[in-house]
């Protein structure tokens, strides 16, 4: 740890997370937006389900760590819709096993402290015209979209830490999402569609009545009291 302390934002998830700084990712933005006011830290997997996640969730996020993050943004479920394979050499995971598996994933990492928040993306669109393997679909990808919403809108009845981005419906507000927001596979995003998830991740945090309040404006900006030239030190 760095100090002085700030909030630490996590970042949990699989290759979207694992991808999300690279040429104008949407982890990027949030580090360079928060750089004087929190950390963002990324936990990404490429390749792995929610089964995988709850597997090493104790790990990733240990209950006696000293330090606890006060947001983590969570994605799986691109890989979880993947098409069931026969001899299950897929890491395509039922919908309702993911929905639940969502949800114990949302309650451990709530758990980690009383001003711990998190935020469910939910299974964002493929370009199917783009393409290179036909294990995912569109349509299962809006399966698995719905089932994380619900899941959330569940959880956020009853406590409002919990917020979810509906991304399917977020990249498609564009007219021409398909061939501008996933870079040549037709599953990872281009820059077009991270600053869409950036924006609406900053969108939903300014929205979210949680106190200790995590938006940027709302943040004190490290050292911000510090005026320069300051007198060398001595000797």
């Amino acid at each position: 740890m760095v100090g002085p302390k700030r909030p630490v934002i996590v970042l949990f998830g699989s290759s979207i997370v694992q991808y999300s700084f690279r040429n104008g990712g949407w982890g990027a933005t949030l580090a360079d937006l928060y750089s004087r006011q929190a950390d963002v830290v990324v936990r990404g997997y490429a390749g792995w389900n929610s089964r995988q996640a709850l597997q090493v969730l104790t790990t990733v996020f240990p209950k006696d760590s000293l330090v606890q993050p006060s947001l983590v943004i969570v994605y799986f479920g691109g890989n979880d819709s993947c098409k069931r394979h026969p001899y299950g050499l897929s890491p395509h995971v039922p919908l309702s096993e993911y929905k639940e598996n969502m949800r114990r994933i949302g309650l451990y990492i709530r758990g980690l402290s009383e001003t711990t928040r998190v935020i469910f993306l939910s299974c964002p669109p493929v370009s199917e015209k783009m393409l290179v393997e036909s294990t995912r679909t569109h349509e299962a990808c809006r399966e698995y979209s719905n089932s994380c919403i619900e899941m959330c809108n569940e959880l956020s009845r009853t406590d409002p830490s919990f917020k979810v981005i509906d991304m399917f419906s977020a990249i498609q507000k564009r007219r021409d999402w398909a061939d501008t927001c996933f870079v040549d596979d037709g599953i990872h995003f281009s820059a077009v569609a991270s600053d869409i998830l950036a924006a609406e991740i900053l969108k939903a945090i300014c929205e979210a009545k949680w106190d200790p309040s995590l938006y940027l404006d709302n943040l004190q900006t490290e050292f911000e009291d510090v005026m320069y030239p300051i007198q060398p030190l001595t000797q």
